[in-house]
């Protein structure tokens, strides 16, 4: 996929919602080094940012001198949730902020914020710190998801601070980073959560009015705003929770505060690629019931989804609001069949497309093949047909149990044939199971060596290459079907 370039065009357009209650100003931690880790260049240059020296860009991205016309003052941004089902008011931006806000080559208003950064009044008892392995981790699976085609933040920036730091969940001390993410808006369903538990009428209304200006602009000032918005809120919802099915992702924590309005996924804590399909696979050793499982991702998105309509009541009808959530299962129907058909390198029949995903992941499930395996031999479909049958696979492709899905794939029609002859296809697939990121991790930990994780990265940029997936598919598109 290629990325336009652009010139720096900034727009701190949240200043407009005036503060509080929306928002508060903080000022970043001083941390005792700067060691610049990681910088998106591919993102930059969207941005007009690429142009940054290093040192430019410690300067805006660990010491968080303001971007030129930007915001003066990084901002914790306020917010409520549900955490695994249980309503938390004791919640908002504790270690991260909002930084800058730009536009890209389509106009498209995103947003600089940050992990890591240090206390807000919404620490508690936290330090507000990041520890380099969990920047680390966020890179490999934001670069990994975009190039599965998942519409995801982009991990821009990553920089070591120089701290220890003591954590019960891996071995402490360890190292410490700061890192920015680049995304198309941080405005949380638990946004809405606590204006609605403060009863601010005038505040959510004001707030649906920025969401549309900012990211739905032929609905502002639309009659019936409120349902209208949600229920774009609701296809994109639908689209992710699709697209995370597609990749073999499982996010881990979906709870209110970690999902966005724009549909976008960001906040990656103990994020987990499937090995091989099962829909009970869980990431979060502390998901005792699995209920952010592989398989239940689909119902959590529209449980939270659920929480946010409830939180409209107050400015919206109740019958309207319930009438735009009802998209949900046609939507994410239909986002399945494009995200698995894109996987497969396919164009959709129609009839029974959503049945044989169905079907395709049953068989996947009842025979563990590896499940990015399936998508690397088969992409493109009939054009593939000689690859799966050199694969170390292929005596699953040959048997009597696979030929109905055989049959059903390669008849038909492949979506871009060309990409096949990307050296990408004559090798492995690319995977990000959790030994691979364990063993870039501990040659990090133990000897500096940065070299496996460069490794992995060229890796995945290959197979971003080789799919060449168009991002605008995944981002703003859900527009006419809501």
């Amino acid at each position: 996929m290629k990325i336009a370039h652009s010139p720096y065009r900034p727009d701190p357009a949240y200043l407009g919602l005036g503060g509080a209650p929306f928002c508060d100003p903080v000022s970043p931690a001083d941390f005792p080094r700067a060691i610049l880790r990681y910088r998106n260049d591919r993102w930059a240059g969207a941005v007009g940012l690429a142009h940054l020296s290093d040192e430019e860009w410690t300067r805006h991205f660990a010491r968080f001198h303001p971007l030129p016309d930007n915001l003066p003052t990084p901002l914790a941004l306020r917010y409520h949730g549900h955490q695994f089902r249980v309503y938390n008011p004791d919640l908002g931006d504790g270690r991260g902020f909002l930084f800058a806000q730009l536009r890209d080559p389509q106009g498209r208003l995103l947003d600089l914020a940050t992990k890591g950064s240090g206390k807000t009044p919404y620490s508690r008892t936290a330090d507000g710190r990041l520890t380099l392995k969990g920047g680390v981790r966020e890179i490999l699976a934001t670069e990994m998801l975009e190039a599965l085609g998942v519409y995801t933040s982009k991990t821009f920036s990553v920089i070591e601070t120089g701290e220890s730091l003591h954590r019960n969940d891996e071995p402490s001390p360890t190292r410490s980073a700061v890192l920015v993410r680049l995304g198309h808006g941080h405005v949380r369903f638990g946004t809405f959560q606590r204006l609605a538990f403060e009863e601010d009428r005038a505040a959510i209304g004001r707030l649906i009015d920025y969401c549309a200006e900012a990211f739905e602009p032929d609905l502002a000032g639309a009659e019936n705003l409120p349902s209208r918005w949600f229920a774009r809120v609701v296809a994109r919802t639908a689209r992710l929770a699709a697209q995370w099915m597609a990749a073999g992702f499982v996010h881990g924590v979906l709870n209110t505060d970690n999902m966005t309005v724009t549909g976008e996924s960001f906040d990656y804590g103990p994020w987990r690629f499937l090995p091989y399909t099962d829909l009970s696979f869980t990431a979060a050793y502390f998901d005792q019931s699995g209920l952010y499982a592989y398989g239940r991702q689909p119902d959590a998105a529209l449980w939270n989804l659920t929480r946010l309509g409830g939180a409209l009541t107050l400015v919206a009808e109740t019958d309207a609001l319930n009438e735009s959530l009802q998209i949900f299962p046609q939507a994410f129907e239909r986002a399945m069949v494009e995200a698995f058909f894109a996987r497969l390198g396919v164009n959709p029949a129609g009839e029974g497309d959503f049945d044989f995903i169905v079907t395709l992941l049953q068989w996947m499930e009842a025979t563990k093949i590896p499940f990015e395996r399936v998508f690397f031999d088969w992409f493109c479909g009939a054009a593939s047909t000689h690859r799966a049958l050199a694969s170390p696979h292929a005596a699953l492709y040959t048997d009597a149990a696979f030929a109905p899905l055989r049959a059903r794939i390669e008849s038909l029609a492949p979506a871009g044939p060309a990409r096949l002859a990307h050296p990408y296809f004559a090798g492995e697939p690319c995977t990000m199971l959790i030994d691979e990121v364990e063993a870039i991790w501990s040659a990090i930990a133990e000897r500096d060596d940065w070299s496996a994780l460069e490794e992995k990265l060229g890796a995945i940029s290959a197979m971003r290459e080789a799919h060449a997936f168009d991002a605008s598919r995944f981002a703003d598109v859900v527009s006419n079907n809501a």
